[in-house]
């Protein structure tokens, strides 16, 4: 990954990411290595169905372990709580916003690891994020979604407080 696109990462977000990785490999893995190892001892492999879903399961951790790994690696921690200008819209920030009949929601742009629209956790490179950054109070933007333009007035903004840590 450039740093012309940098994996920005709340500091809760490395955190998180960090504990996966770690309950993966301490955990998880040995549980699966130990039933492979079990499953192996028991004879023919080729029917033994511990040792081929084992086998399975391993390669998945595997795959998550390197992915995670790769992530950490280029993560650009940037602690929301920190910012300066809070009087617009940048990463880490809640942001309320509300549409032309008036219906708010709230966001906060987050990385693309720790999004979880459900929450209303979006990634700071989602369509609606990249239309609010830099945004102040009382400012319309205009997000492009493949269902059509919608229009959308900020109408509060909030970042940690540093003092919370």
């Amino acid at each position: 990954m450039t740093t012309k696109n940098p994996n920005y990462i709340t500091p809760q977000g490395l955190e998180k990411l960090k504990e996966r990785y770690h309950h993966l490999m301490n955990t998880e893995r040995p549980k699966i290595v130990e039933i492979v190892s079990w499953a192996a001892g028991n004879g023919d492999r080729s029917e033994n169905g511990d040792y081929i879903y084992g086998r399975k399961k391993m390669r998945e951790i595997d795959r998550e372990l390197s992915w995670l790994s790769r992530r950490l690696k280029v993560a650009r921690v940037v602690d929301p709580s920190a910012v300066e200008d809070r009087s617009k819209v940048w990463f880490g920030a809640t942001v309320t916003i509300a549409d032309e009949d008036d219906n708010q929601r709230q966001v906060a742009l987050v990385g693309e690891d720790e999004a979880d629209a459900s929450q209303g956790r979006i990634s700071w490179k989602s369509p609606l994020a990249r239309a609010l950054r830099g945004a102040a109070l009382g400012d319309l933007r205009i997000v492009r979604l493949p269902a059509g333009e919608k229009e959308w007035e900020v109408i509060e903004i909030g970042y940690p407080d540093p003092t919370s840590k």
